[in-house]
């Protein structure tokens, strides 16, 4: 069992790592990154863009974001079923809360924690998360800052 002082750390930490990763996306409205760790281990990975090879333009000439660019939890948790980890008690670190349609995917992957650092314009998602009996904790990164 980690001390909470411990997984304090560790939950700033990895989401960090997560505000990095979210580099990774082509996108120009919100670039989103998120990673499942279990056992002190990163398992996955995503960031928020379009599906494999498609083009990596996640906005239209409107500057509105195309229907199909997948959330980066979404990514993510696409990955583990490709991989040969499961996300069973797993914990998901996002940069951005998670919305209703990534929080459904969360639920039914078994991870058991979402660290977020920025909240989205709708709680919807948090609200089904914590319904689902899934611990939600929020990490301000800018006052976090070392």
């Amino acid at each position: 069992m980690v001390s909470k002082e411990k997984q304090d750390l560790l939950d700033l930490r990895y989401l960090r790592m997560a505000r990095i990763w979210s580099e990774n996306s082509y996108c120009t409205r919100r670039k989103v990154g998120a990673l499942v760790v279990k056992d002190k281990m990163v398992i996955s990975d995503g960031y928020n863009g379009t599906p494999s090879g498609f083009e990596n333009v996640c906005e239209d000439e409107n500057n509105v974001t195309k229907p199909y660019v997948l959330h980066a939890e979404a990514n993510a948790i696409t990955k583990l079923a490709r991989s040969n980890n499961n996300s069973d008690g797993s914990t998901l670190y996002v940069t951005a809360s998670p919305c209703m349609e990534c929080s459904k995917l969360i639920i039914q992957a078994g991870i058991r924690r979402v660290v977020y650092g920025e909240e989205y314009r709708l709680a919807d998602g948090l609200e089904l998360l914590r319904r689902a009996n899934i611990e939600v904790k929020y990490i301000n990164l800018e006052e976090n800052e070392p």
